[in-house]
């Protein structure tokens, strides 16, 4: 019998959020588990996109079937013939195309905007903001759920006219938020999440960290690693499973995790990842990543890579980090072979090459590749395979300080004269008369 999954209760006394299943390279993605993490057209899209990335028929038919189940809970008649387009016929009669519920779906959707444009018609005519503001409001709702999602953004965002305190703005801020990252649009999700930001009343902790998240990915998508790392960073914990819908708190500490690791010195990823107390309750929720980030920063290696192995995987299935995997382990190998040579006078490459699971010659043109861009400085000889540090001239350093200093000590010493020299002279004080007298 397997055992339980841990659990973290939110501080907020929302209901515990679980642990994503620990992996191994040889283990596949939970999808059942994995989705359960997320809500509404963020969980139908995931587990299409892991339909259309994975490579084992029985996870793609899994996924599928859950699809499948989730859609026919909404009114999203656009995207139930996609999944049964992508299912095509391979889990049986019960999976296939439903005319009579989809007719259903879409005569009620008729009744349902008939209705709003009769009341938003009726609001227009009184002037009465509010209500306008309510029924431009509803019809976002109505394109969103029925996956009009050009329609729903033009609708939140007409709301803004007729916003009357700060948080009908942070609302429609919020709203334009989520249908921009569902359509792509990252540009626009920095935009409302700087309005968002701007209210002159104080934002509430958990919509602060749903602005967060959504800055993090959208830096993220603009591989802007750094910035994205430090939004993650900044998300506070209370945000539990209150932004399933665009995000997972699991999400927050692999996202987060992999971009500081990415992008951050050794001091940074102290002070700002391994020392945070706010972090750490998302750390504890991805063991593997938490584990990862504390490997890197004790320069255990070869645990490091064998945590990024057994993670890239899954990775890949990640609807926003897909895109980024590579270039994120690259640069994370590439800071953890710098991080490993900087203490040594020489390093024997053998044994370097045995510490990050490559051969000799691979390791060679790694290392070859980080002196050509001067992140190393270093010089490799290549018939004992060793690699000597290139220390700076000392003296010459030394030398250059001094001229420096000596520079430094000629300014100030001339601006001192030229002040005496406009004392002395009276200039200030006549200035000032002649300023007066005018």
């Amino acid at each position: 019998m397997e055992p339980e999954p841990e659990t973290l209760n939110t501080p907020n006394g929302d209901a515990p959020t679980p642990h994503r299943p620990i992996t191994n390279p040889d283990s596949l993605l939970d999808v059942e588990s994995y989705s359960s993490l997320y809500t509404g057209r963020t969980k139908i899209t995931r587990l299409l996109f892991i339909a259309d990335r994975c490579g084992v028929v029985s996870m793609q038919l899994e996924a599928l079937r859950m699809a499948y189940d989730e859609v026919k809970k909404s009114d999203n008649t656009q995207l139930f013939r996609e999944v049964v387009s992508k299912i095509d016929g391979r889990l049986g009669d019960g999976y296939g195309p439903d005319p009579d519920w989809s007719a259903a779906v879409e005569r009620k959707a008729d009744a349902r905007k008939d209705k709003l444009e009769n009341e938003l018609n009726a609001y227009r005519t009184n002037l009465i903001k509010e209500s306008i503001r309510m029924g431009y409001n509803d019809f976002g709702d109505f394109y969103y759920a029925h996956g009009a999602l050009g329609d729903a953004f033009k609708n939140y965002v007409r709301t803004r006219d007729y916003c009357t305190t700060a948080k009908h703005i942070i609302h429609m801020c919020l709203n334009a938020i989520l249908v921009s990252i569902e359509m792509g649009q990252f540009t626009h999700v920095t935009s409302y999440v700087s309005k968002a930001e701007q209210s002159p009343e104080a934002v509430e902790p958990i919509v602060a960290a749903k602005l967060r998240c959504a800055a993090g990915l959208a830096h993220l998508e603009a591989k802007k690693y750094k910035l994205a790392a430090r939004m993650f960073l900044e998300t506070h914990p209370e945000l539990g499973n209150n932004y399933s819908e665009v995000i997972a708190a699991q999400d927050v500490a692999t996202y987060g995790g992999l971009c500081a690791l990415a992008s951050f010195d050794r001091a940074e990823l102290k002070a700002k990842v391994i020392d945070n107390i706010n972090f750490r309750n998302f750390l504890e929720l991805v063991p593997e990543v938490r584990e990862l980030i504390h490997d890197f920063y004790s320069s255990h290696y070869a645990s490091c890579l064998d945590y990024l192995g057994s993670l890239k995987a899954n990775l890949l299935l990640d609807i926003h980090l897909h895109d980024h995997v590579d270039t994120l382990y690259d640069q994370i190998r590439s800071k953890a072979l710098i991080q490993y040579t900087h203490p040594f006078v020489s390093v024997d490459m053998r044994k370097m090459a045995d510490a990050f699971k490559t051969n000799v010659a691979g390791l060679e043109k790694e290392l070859e590749s980080l002196i050509t861009e001067n992140q190393i400085q270093a010089r490799i000889d290549s018939h004992n395979k060793i690699l000597y540090a290139r220390h700076a001239d000392q003296r010459n350093a030394t030398f250059q300080r001094v001229l420096q200093t000596g520079n430094e000590f000629d300014r100030d010493v001339k601006a001192m004269l030229l002040r005496a020299n406009l004392i002395k002279n009276e200039f200030y004080s006549k200035q000032s008369k002649k300023l007066h007298n005018f």
